[in-house]
Formats: structure tokens, C-alpha cells, sequence
């Protein structure tokens, strides 16, 4: 019983499933946040020449502001163009982020839609379970985790700034299109430099993620027992199944059995019906088989409708072994069929 308690065996495919349905899927932060500021490094860059046209527009409206006197019509008008330049140079960007969002959850784990994950538990506000939680030693390494992480981007981030911002006193010398282009340089770089560091924490980090998942998934021997017995069916149920097609199949077996032209058997053990129709077949049929207590029901059946029955125990055997019912007989067997079928047909003189 303490085995079975143990869960020790891999998760089965239906318990991935239905934990991924259920929105328990691995995901790992730092994957998506690689994804997300790679996609928005590639969307700044392709959107620089844009927002920069809107802030130098920006820029421009302000400066054509010197010396004018300012009342409230005037402020409005000032937040209302500095907001709409605003929302166009920062919305495409957003929007561009949000994808790179989607993106970066199909590539660790493909398309998921399910409302599940954010459906009301009851179970969840249990101030006793929530406090242990809070506690947990997995909260412990995963708030060192973070921390560890933040302050070794932020840090490498700072001593690039520290850098950059030594050149400022040269920078300030610039036209302010020089300016802005020595910014989008600073920015590349600074970005570049802090998703190396991610992309390195994210590789770590999603092998961990992976492994604690199909940890938290794994099952024990009688988990996987019952469910390997509700996706197959209760073995006592099947077994019933069973036998009560093979009760059908035999009663459609023995219907057939008057019609046929002739059986052969061994005489204790094999009895073969057989049924040839020109027309309708290419090759004469086995219309019914069986051996022992089944064997003597069929021979009784055809003796009950003037069917002949020929002994011919290599032939019966063959055939009950060989050859399904409704099924053809092989070349190999024809010479030996056709030979008890000329013999029947010689005695109805057909």
C-alpha cells in the first residue's frame, strides 16, 4: 500500500491533458520575458524612424509655444496634442508587446483557450493553506530566485548606463537628431545586453520549470491502475460485452448453417460449414465453424436440414484453422473444397 501511495510513475497523456485543460500548463517567466524584449527590441527598431518623427513633431509644437501668452483654452489645447503625439508615439509599441505576450505563450506550451484557471475556488481561500503557501520553501527559492535575477540584470544594466551616462557632456554638443540617434544606439545596446542575461536566467529557468511540472504531475501505481480501468472500461463489464457479441455472432452463425452446401468435419473435434454461390461468390465461403460442443451443435443443425456432412479431418482442420467465418477459402484449399463439393453436387445431381 505505501508504494502505491508513493507517487513514482511518469504522468500518463490524459493527466497532462487534462491538467492542461484545466490551465496547469509550464511556463516559465523568464521564457517570456526573452520573447516579449526581443519582440519589442525589433519593434522599437522598426518603429524608431516613426516615433521619432512624432517627437520631434512634439518637440516643435512646444517650441512654437515661446512667448505666448496662457490661458486655460490654451493649456487644453497643450494636453490635448501632447497626449494624442503621446498615445501614437507609445501605442504601436504596446500593442506590438502585447503580441509578442500571445507569441511567447504558444511557443512553451502551443494554443490553449480555457476559462477554467479563472473560475472561483472556494478551496483557494483557505487562510491556513494560504498562509503555509506564503511560507513555503518554494516561495523561499523563488523569491531568491528573483532576487538574484534582478539584481544581476540591474546591476550589469547600471554599469552600462554609468557608462553612457559619462558620454552626456559630448552628447549635449549634438543636434537633437544626433541626440536621438546616439539614444536609440545607448538603448540598443543597454536592451541587448540585459536579453543576453535573461536568455541565459530564462534557459535555466525553463529546464527547472519543466521538471518541477512533470514532478508536481507524476502519479502513483494505483492512479495509474484506475486510470488505465475507467479509460478501457471495468474488466467484468468488457468481459460481459464479449461474450454477449459472441453469443450474437454464434446464433447468426448457426442461422447460416442450413444453407450451406455442405460440412466438413473431423469427426469429433472440427466441423466447417461451407457455402459456394456462383454468382455471388468468387470462391466458396465458410459460413460457420466450430470445435468440440460447438462442432456437434452444427453437425446437428445440418443433419435437421438435409445438409451433407463429409469426413475429411486434414481438410477440417486446415480450414478451422486457416479460414475465418464469411471469409473466402485460400488458393491452396481450393483443389480439396472443389473435390467434397463435387462429391455433394454429384449426390443432389446438380
Amino acid at each position: 500500500m505505501a508504494d502505491d501511495a508513493e507517487k513514482t510513475e511518469e504522468p500518463t497523456p490524459k493527466k497532462i491533458e487534462d491538467a492542461r485543460q484545466e490551465g496547469n500548463v509550464p511556463k516559465s517567466q523568464d521564457t517570456s520575458g526573452v520573447i516579449t524584449l526581443f519582440i519589442a527590441i525589433l519593434a522599437f527598431l522598426m518603429l524608431f524612424p516613426y516615433m521619432s518623427s512624432h517627437m520631434l513633431l512634439l518637440f516643435k509644437y512646444y517650441f512654437s509655444l515661446l512667448g505666448m501668452t496662457i490661458d486655460k483654452a490654451f493649456m487644453l489645447d497643450i494636453a490635448i496634442v501632447t497626449i494624442r503625439e503621446f498615445l501614437l508615439i507609445v501605442l504601436p509599441l504596446a500593442i506590438a508587446v502585447a503580441i509578442s505576450g500571445v507569441v511567447a505563450a504558444i511557443a512553451q506550451f502551443g494554443f490553449l483557450f480555457t476559462t477554467k484557471a479563472i473560475v472561483p475556488d472556494l478551496k483557494k481561500l483557505d487562510p491556513i493553506k494560504g498562509m503555509k503557501n506564503l511560507f513555503s520553501m518554494k516561495k523561499l527559492i523563488e523569491g531568491v530566485k528573483i532576487t538574484f535575477k534582478s539584481f544581476t540584470t540591474l546591476g550589469i544594466g547600471f554599469v552600462f548606463f554609468f557608462i553612457f551616462i559619462m558620454e552626456l557632456p559630448t552628447v549635449a554638443l549634438f543636434g537633437l537628431d544626433d541626440q536621438l540617434e546616439w539614444l536609440k544606439d545607448k538603448m540598443i545596446i543597454i536592451a541587448f545586453v540585459m536579453l543576453f542575461i535573461i536568455f541565459v536566467f530564462a534557459l535555466i529557468d525553463i529546464v527547472i520549470v519543466r521538471k518541477q511540472y512533470f514532478n508536481g504531475l507524476k502519479m502513483s501505481k494505483q492512479e495509474v491502475k484506475d486510470e488505465m480501468k475507467n479509460m478501457d472500461g471495468d474488466p467484468l463489464i468488457k468481459a460481459k460485452i464479449k461474450q454477449k457479441q459472441m453469443e450474437i455472432s454464434r446464433k447468426r452463425m448457426m442461422a447460416e448453417i442450413p444453407n450451406a452446401d455442405v460440412v466438413i468435419t473431423n469427426p469429433t473435434h472440427y466441423a466447417v460449414a461451407i457455402k459456394y454461390e456462383e454468382k455471388k461468390y468468387k470462391a466458396p465461403v465458410v459460413v460457420a465453424k466450430g470445435m468440440d460442443n460447438i462442432a456437434q451443435q452444427i453437425k446437428k443443425i445440418a443433419r435437421e436440414n438435409n445438409v451433407h456432412i463429409v469426413q475429411n479431418p486434414p481438410l477440417a482442420r486446415s480450414l478451422y484453422s486457416q479460414v475465418e467465418v464469411e471469409k473466402p477459402i485460400p488458393n491452396e484449399l481450393f483443389a480439396a473444397v472443389a473435390e467434397v463439393l463435387a462429391y455433394v453436387y454429384k449426390m443432389n445431381k446438380k
